[in-house]
Parts: structure tokens; C-alpha cells; sequence
């Protein structure tokens, strides 16, 4: 498991792209027959993905966790962003298409990743959070999510929001996590900015092709920096920063959430004049 240990609110301001870079992001998602864990102190998230071809993929556990397994005292989102797959929750089998999300419980002892056809494999992303009770695993398919239309095409960013793990749909712990989706023509996400101080974020951009870029916005709106993502990038946004971006043609995004509230309209809002 690699570690990414993110900056504190005044060195970010003095360090250079590349330090930006390998401090708050995770670019080795995806990897064809792999699993991958990143451990970051955002809140003790822990970041991954598994792209299964012939042999099923295990989720290991970490000296780092210092846990029997790797759900022992933690919760897990998984949403699929490829092909249709499977995983397997200590024995029972839930069915993944592409966008549909599975919430694990803490407890879950055995957690496996699986392609149905393994040369057009699943990719499964998932965050993990801390958790400090116990509840139920519970898969969510995309239709079942709750979905909300929000921006104008005016202001280029018309979206669908699918909360797809959050109250009213899974009774988690903390984590609250879901998808976005820009409509063609629009470009920015999250418009105007914003910061919300009692949870923290992981941002995972996907569906842009290899030509095209996210120009990630992130730091105190006052001294803000921006960072250049492509697909399968995810970004650790600490609770100091805001989390907002423009892309050079539309795109959808998993937004994962942990902290002290559940409530997605929790948040302070900034206005752009706000914003340096």
C-alpha cells in the first residue's frame, strides 16, 4: 500500500507542480490486472482500484491498518467505471454494472473483485473511511441512486448529480460518495466553489478521452492552484481547500466524502469574487 502524505495550507502555496502533483494526487489507478491501495492522512482515507481479467483480485489488508482485514474497522464505497463484474462480500455475490455502486460494511471479512468477461474487465474504484459502527453491506445500481439535475448550460455546467451512497439510500458510517455527470458542452464541475471544513474529499475524474485534460482548482480561495488531471486521476482535497475544475470537454467524476457530517448540502459557499 503507498502512503500520500498531503500539505499543510501554507507550504502548498510555495510548492512547485510537480510537488503538488505527487502530494495530493493518485495517477496509477487502473492497471490491467492489478489492485491498487494508496493510504493518505485526508482523514485516514484510503484510495483504490481493481481491474480483474482471468484470476479474481483479493482485497488485501496492510501492516499500516493493523488489522486482522481490511474492513475490520472500516467501510468501503466501490463504484464500477468499466465492463460488467462481480464482487464478493464474505460469500455473497453482487452483480456490477457499469456505475453502480456496492457500500461494504465494516465488519465484511473477505472482499474480491472479478470480471465477467476478462478481456472487457470491470474497473472497480473505491475509498475506504474509518468506521466506528457497525451496519449493512448494500449494493446500489445506478438507477436506484438519487439523481439531481443541477447547473445551466449558461453557465457550462449543467450536470446530473447520482448520490448513490449517502442517507435516505445506505445507512453508512461517514462515508458518503456518488457520481457526476457533465452534459455535453459543459465543462465545470463544481461552479461557484466551495469548502465544507468537517469532511474532507477524493475527487476521481474518468469518462474524457487521452486528448482532453481537467484543470483540477484546489487551496484557500484566496490562494488558490490549480492542478492538470486526465482520466483515471484521483485528487485528495483537504478540508482547507476548495474543490472545483474546468475541463477541455465534459466528463463525469466519483466524489467520495468523510468527516463529522453526512449532509451533502453541508458546505460553505464561496462566491468567484472570493476566489484569487
Amino acid at each position: 500500500m503507498k502512503m500520500l502524505y498531503t500539505a499543510d495550507p501554507i507550504r502548498y502555496q510555495r510548492m512547485t507542480n510537480a510537488e503538488l502533483k505527487d502530494t495530493f494526487i493518485i495517477s496509477d489507478l487502473f492497471q490491467t490486472g492489478e489492485l491498487s491501495l494508496t493510504y493518505t492522512d485526508v482523514d485516514r482515507a484510503v484510495v483504490g482500484s481493481a481491474v480483474p481479467t482471468t484470476e479474481t483480485l483479493l482485497l488485501p489488508t496492510h501492516k499500516e491498518l493493523a488489522a486482522a482485514y481490511f474492513c475490520e474497522r472500516r467501510e468501503l464505497g466501490i463504484i464500477n467505471i468499466g465492463n460488467p463484474g462481480k464482487v464478493s462480500v464474505d460469500g455473497q455475490i453482487y452483480t456490477m454494472n457499469n456505475k453502480d455502486s456496492l457500500y461494504v460494511a465494516r465488519g465484511s471479512k473477505d472482499v474480491s473483485f472479478l470480471s465477467d468477461d476478462a478481456s472487457n474487465p470491470a474497473k472497480f474504484y473505491f475509498v475506504s473511511y474509518p468506521a466506528h459502527r457497525v451496519t449493512s453491506t448494500k449494493h446500489v445500481p445506478k438507477e436506484q441512486a438519487n439523481a439531481l439535475a443541477m447547473g445551466t448550460q449558461a453557465a457550462c455546467n449543467t450536470r446530473i448529480i447520482y448520490q448513490s451512497i449517502c442517507p435516505g439510500v445506505v445507512d453508512s458510517c461517514q462515508l458518503v460518495m456518488g457520481i457526476t455527470e457533465l452534459a455535453e458542452g459543459n465543462i465545470w464541475n463544481t461552479k461557484p466553489p466551495h469548502t465544507h471544513k468537517r469532511r474532507t474529499e477524493v475527487y476521481m475524474y474518468f469518462d474524457i478521452d487521452a486528448d482532453n485534460r481537467v484543470f483540477h482548482l484546489m487551496g484557500k480561495p484566496e490562494e488558490t492552484r490549480s492542478l492538470v488531471l486526465k482520466a483515471g486521476d484521483a485528487i485528495a482535497s483537504p478540508s482547507w481547500s476548495i474543490h472545483s475544475g474546468a475541463g477541455t470537454s465534459s466528463y463525469s467524476f466519483i466524489w467520495a466524502m468523510g468527516g463529522e457530517n453526512q449532509q451533502f448540502d453541508d458546505m460553505d459557499h464561496l462566491t468567484m469574487a472570493e476566489i484569487s
